[in-house]
């Protein structure tokens, strides 16, 4: 889902521009994050995905962990002060007719694309911290120009650190499972709806 906050304002977005920034996404992140650690630490592309290191129980704990962050995010957007943020999501998806398994692949491809740019990559120069600023800053969640948007990033910043600490404890999968289930969640929550989640930004 967050591959959309790049997009804010471009309300003429098609199915097919969507697929192509959710391919760039999965494919095209990462190469920089690869090719830093490649040439600063001998990293092989394996060692960077780490396939070895994957275990499918904290798989399965991150899935479960992403959607209940999901599900405690649904409850808090139910807050009138919410109703005041404006985020551009809801009517770009109503409008291009977007069902599950589109859902699915745009989730895939921010959990892995984004975990291994930010994770994997970002978070190894500039620590935990920093790289959770940085991830909820750049999907535009923190703003000046409409304060109260910044609540929403407020609430995204403990789940972007949970991506971090979750990294260095149990890996990048576990990372990407969270990542994935907590867009999905959403994804679904907002596809299920007849209404909007929250008012469009439509300035």
């Amino acid at each position: 889902m967050h591959v959309i906050f790049y997009l804010r304002k471009k309300n003429a977005l098609t199915k097919r521009q969507l697929y192509i920034l959710g391919w760039i996404t999965l494919l095209g992140f990462p190469l920089p994050a690869f090719l830093a650690l490649y040439l600063s630490d001998d990293l092989s592309f394996t060692e960077f995905l780490q396939v070895r290191e994957m275990d499918t129980g904290m798989v399965i704990i991150g899935l479960l962990t992403g959607i209940i962050y999901a599900l405690f995010t649904l409850i808090i957007l139910t807050f009138p002060i919410f109703k005041k943020i404006p985020l551009p999501f809801d009517k770009l998806f109503k409008r291009l007719n977007l069902n599950y398994v589109d859902a699915v692949f745009l989730s895939l491809c921010a959990g892995i694309g984004e975990e291994l740019l930010f994770r994997a990559g970002v978070q190894h120069y500039l620590g935990i911290w920093p790289t959770a600023f940085l991830f909820v800053a750049i999907h535009g969640y923190f703003s000046f120009k409409t304060p109260l948007k910044s609540l929403y990033g407020l609430m995204v910043f403990p789940l972007s650190l949970l991506l971090g600490y979750g990294y260095e404890s149990f890996g990048l999968w576990f990372s990407i499972a969270v990542h994935f289930a907590y867009d999905l969640a959403l994804f679904i929550s907002l596809l299920s709806s007849p209404e909007p989640l929250l008012p469009s930004d439509d300035t």
